[in-house]
């Protein structure tokens, strides 16, 4: 299995607003009353025993925030998870958002200044998703690691259960195994047409933005694909390893010169384009396991075990609320009210597609 893992908790999440918020956004919501989503991670993680770190990437105005999540978490998992909560989970603060790119190579400069004897393999996953159930997941990891440890870039192939708009698309190439197959080439999200056309082919999948590789093999083929990140990731590599520090018996890393240094010259860069799209040696790892990213409100709400508050409803039926404050319905249907932070949003449902102009709009 992956030696490590790195979980990318750097979103802004403007798709759930108002209950999501640049300080407060979609990774620290929890979908019932048990754990956020960045904590379900976090147990993704866990469930995996890297015998490694487990890295959350994030901003360092959400540092705090990180730590607390982890922290909470601690204290309501066995004995072995919170030990290794405690010992082996860092929250990696980033002098500013630079994509996923960055993050990624300065993990594996930092997992290789902390632990240089090892040769770390590194998963990365996200912090907001829904992903069920757990031993499917496991069961997909280690299919991504057989096929990462023998020098390929395995990226995590979605099986689309519906013609979506809403995804950027792997189109699959030659088998590589009963379920692994190189990659042919990624698509952006697409049209309803091009959508429809995908969905019946068979050959294209939902990129779900997971990723696995050996840190040697990314190192070299950022050099190859992306010499400009390279370039300006050789301070970290030739610097020294960052000071660990502890928040509330957490360890982060947030002062680091290197860090500073690398983030002021490289570019912003999302990891499939610096890479994934321009490497020979993409795989996709088709997966077993149910996801969604929880992108909208219509997905929020048909994952969410439970409303904020109890409300009256009077002739109305089918609506979601996820509110701060009590909230009665007359005469409505289908509708989603979500008043979070002093802000409402009123919305049919199906209009999920509508919110992020709005929240532009408003600002």
């Amino acid at each position: 299995m992956f030696t490590d893992i790195v979980i990318l908790a750097g979103g802004f999440g403007e798709r759930l607003w108002p209950a999501s918020r640049p300080d407060h956004p979609k990774q620290f919501l929890s979908l019932g009353k048990n754990f956020s989503l960045l904590q379900n991670s976090i147990l993704r993680a866990l469930a995996l025993k890297p015998e490694g770190k487990i890295v959350i990437a994030t901003r360092k105005d959400l540092l705090e925030s990180c730590a607390k999540h982890a922290l909470e978490l601690s204290q309501k998992v066995s004995d072995d998870d919170k030990n290794k909560i405690l010992r082996d989970l860092i929250v990696l603060a980033e002098p500013e958002a630079k994509h996923t790119t960055a993050p990624i190579i300065l993990t594996c400069h930092m997992l290789e200044k902390i632990s240089p004897d090892v040769k770390h393999s590194v998963l990365v996953l996200t912090s907001d998703h829904v992903i069920a159930p757990v031993e499917n997941f496991a069961a997909d990891c280690k299919e991504a690691y057989e096929i990462a440890s023998k020098g390929n870039f395995v990226c995590f192939a979605i099986p689309p259960t519906e013609a979506s708009t809403g995804y950027g698309y792997i189109k699959t190439g030659d088998a590589v195994t009963e379920k692994t197959y190189k990659i042919d080439n990624f698509k952006e999200k697409p049209d309803a047409k091009t959508a429809e056309e995908y969905f019946k082919s068979g050959k294209y999948f939902w990129n779900s933005g997971m990723f696995g590789f050996t840190s040697d093999f990314l190192k070299a083929e950022l050099k190859k694909c992306q010499s400009d990140v390279s370039c300006a990731f050789e301070c970290v590599e030739k610097g020294k390893a960052p000071k660990l520090a502890r928040i509330n018996g957490i360890y982060y890393v947030k002062k680091w010169s290197e860090m500073d240094k690398a983030y002021s010259s490289t570019p912003k860069i999302a990891i499939d384009n610096a890479i994934a799209e321009k490497t020979d040696k993409a795989c996709a790892v088709t997966t077993t396991f149910k996801w969604d990213d929880v992108g909208s409100w219509d997905a929020f709400a048909k994952f969410s075990e439970g409303e904020d508050n109890v409300i009256a409803q009077a002739y109305s039926e089918n609506n979601f609320v996820y509110s701060d404050i009590p909230v009665a319905l007359c005469d409505v249907k289908d509708l989603i009210v979500v008043i979070k932070n002093g802000k409402a949003l009123v919305m049919k449902k199906g209009s999920s597609n509508l919110v992020r102009d709005v929240v532009k709009s408003i600002k």
